[in-house]
């Protein structure tokens, strides 16, 4: 516990120099809380400071617990990996595949395999090819139209992105993109509930963590963290545009509820969830997901020619492998950060960070608010001290 005061300098030295307005870090390990820091303000302007029950805008900390939903329905038989996504969603049938700005046909169906492991030949967009270029063009729209009259609800994001070729044949490739939000929209599918439904009740109520939606209610939103961006001069300024479909405000159930990156959730309620995890899918005395889908979920998918595609479109993860939307360290000695062979997890646009390790019994969940981050140093550095104080 000593040695994690060091977390506490990191956090007051990222605030100093302007590189988060706040943030805050919770370590959970040998079934105790070891340490919680928070420094600087979640709100600037209002006078917030970032505390641990500040909500913050998790984005791709989204993705595991997308991953769960989708174990949750493997485990349960109404879902299986080598599924066609056009069992659940017809619009995918006879997708198209991008060879640079020529399209053609796909020689196999994507699978749900295929969308845990970002192996899909779906993107976030880009300007390369015709896949890319028209992934763009969909975001842009779903950005302009939040908050307007009409809104592009699941069913129509689904509809407008099957219509847009894949950047690669599925199983090929790695490409991180917009594989969980479709995802998202598959467990609407099997379940006959909306994705917010499910999660409450499959994961959120049994958990406890009643801080984590698709939006904060108004009696929450005094708790709400601002989103900044850095500025060129190296300042903060409010971030107040949506993302990936995301509204900025949050302030009501969204008609498309984003698998990839669009809960909200607090550091008490996300490592809840990783406690989940950590636990082999116990909580207390209930057990939200069987230990095996578990070992399932935190084990490396990828094949090794799709290795080596995760390695070089993700440089900063060497070591890493992937599958079930997290990353998944397999060779320590090849990492950047202090780490144990099995820990896995993700992080966030906005510079969110977690991760489970089984070996240690450890978990670790890290929160701040700026645009453009997703690893960050700070999270780096948390990382590594947490990992020298074991």
């Amino acid at each position: 516990k000593k040695h994690l005061a060091f977390v506490q300098q990191v956090l007051d030295s990222a605030v100093a120099e302007k590189a988060v307005a706040g943030a805050s870090c919770l370590v959970f390990q040998g079934g105790k809380e070891q340490g919680y820091f928070d420094s600087g303000m979640a709100d600037i302007a209002r006078g917030k400071k970032f505390r641990r029950d500040t909500i913050c805008r998790m984005y791709s900390m989204t993705k595991p617990v997308t991953s769960a939903a989708v174990w949750s329905l493997v485990e349960e038989g109404r879902l299986e990996l080598g599924d066609e996504l056009s069992r659940y969603l017809p619009e995918f049938a006879g997708m198209q595949v991008c060879d640079g700005w020529k399209v053609g046909s796909a020689a196999r169906a994507m699978t749900i395999r295929d969308l845990l492991n970002m192996t899909s030949g779906l993107s976030y967009g880009g300007a390369q090819d015709e896949a890319h270029r028209q992934t763009s063009l969909l975001l842009d729209e779903m950005n302009a139209a939040v908050g307007g009259d009409a809104p592009i609800t699941t069913q129509d994001f689904v509809r407008r992105l099957a219509a847009v070729p894949l950047g690669f044949e599925p199983g090929t490739d790695y490409e991180y993109g917009l594989s969980a939000d479709v995802l998202g929209a598959v467990v609407e599918k099997v379940t006959g509930m909306s994705y917010g439904e499910y999660l409450r009740i499959r994961f959120f109520e049994p958990l406890g963590m009643e801080d984590t939606a698709f939006f904060v209610p108004a009696e929450k939103r005094d708790r709400l963290a601002e989103e900044y961006a850095r500025t060129a001069d190296g300042e903060l300024a409010v971030y107040d545009r949506p993302n990936l479909g995301v509204a900025y405000r949050a302030e009501k159930s969204p008609v498309f509820e984003s698998g990839g990156a669009g809960l909200l959730s607090t550091a008490d309620d996300y490592m809840k969830f990783c406690r989940m995890l950590l636990s082999g899918g116990r909580f207390g005395r209930k057990q939200i997901l069987k230990e095996r889908t578990v070992q399932h979920l935190r084990t490396q998918h990828i094949s090794a020619a799709v290795q080596r595609c995760f390695d070089a479109r993700m440089p900063h993860l060497s070591g890493y492998s992937y599958g079930s939307l997290c990353r998944i360290l397999v060779e320590p000695a090849q990492s950047r950060m202090l780490g144990s062979a099995g820990e896995f997890g993700w992080d966030g646009w906005l510079g969110t960070f977690m991760l489970v390790d089984p070996a240690n019994d450890l978990a670790l969940v890290y929160l701040m608010q700026r645009t453009d981050c997703g690893l960050t140093p700070m999270s780096c550095r948390i990382k590594n001290i947490v990992y020298a104080a074991l």
